[in-house]
């Protein structure tokens, strides 16, 4: 008779600004795991730039399995989460899911991963021609003036586009690759100096995301 495989679950927690949920996550994780490891929330999603998912994926053995309570715990979304998965199980890792449409056990691919993963790269090509569009759009009106001086034309045109089309400012901040405060303060120029970017001041004092 065959002994039975002893599986080792690694947790991992998403530290964002919800406290309750960081919480939450530790109370769902910390019974089950043999360790957990705490990742501060950023908008890395390649797994080779993540030290504190590296390092939970250090403590797997073969036949464990890495453990989070939503694929949203594994990047900035739900989408980034499934695409995060999908590299994870491409590189040989199990991952257990508590909770969610995507609960349960993955060890291979499947037909959900890959719609995710068609969806995330569907929805990055389709922001990337958005962004494209109004950069040409904000250069044939010439709208480029007025920019702080770390943001290129290029940016703040992209950072003023994305935010006519209702974009979130954490999604404008993301998709262009600078801070929240940065957004933030092309906007409030854009503002004092009358420019038609369609931004009130009530909604950067709430975080408009």
């Amino acid at each position: 008779m065959e002994a039975a495989v002893t599986v080792t679950l690694i947790g991992l927690v998403r530290v964002t600004g919800d406290a309750r949920d960081v919480e939450r996550q530790h109370e769902l994780l910390g019974p089950i795991c043999a360790r957990v490891f705490e990742e501060k929330v950023s908008r890395r999603r390649l797994i080779k730039n993540r030290p504190q998912l590296l390092a939970a994926l250090d403590h797997l053995r073969p036949g464990d399995m890495l453990v989070v309570t939503t694929a949203k715990h594994l990047a900035q979304s739900m989408l980034e989460g499934l695409d995060v998965l999908n590299d994870l199980i491409e590189q040989g890792v199990a991952v257990k899911i508590l909770e969610g449409m995507a609960a349960g056990d993955h060890t291979e691919r499947s037909l959900f991963l890959d719609q995710g993963r068609d969806i995330a790269e569907l929805r990055r090509r389709l922001l990337s021609r958005r962004i494209k569009a109004g950069l040409q759009a904000a250069r044939e009106r010439g709208d480029v003036g007025g920019r702080p001086t770390v943001v290129n034309d290029d940016r703040h045109a992209g950072i003023l586009s994305l935010r006519k089309q209702g974009e979130p400012i954490r999604a404008i901040a993301r998709s262009i690759g600078v801070s929240v405060g940065t957004v933030h303060n092309v906007l409030a120029t854009e503002c004092r100096q009358g420019e038609p970017s369609r931004v009130d001041d009530a909604a950067l004092s709430a975080g408009a995301g």
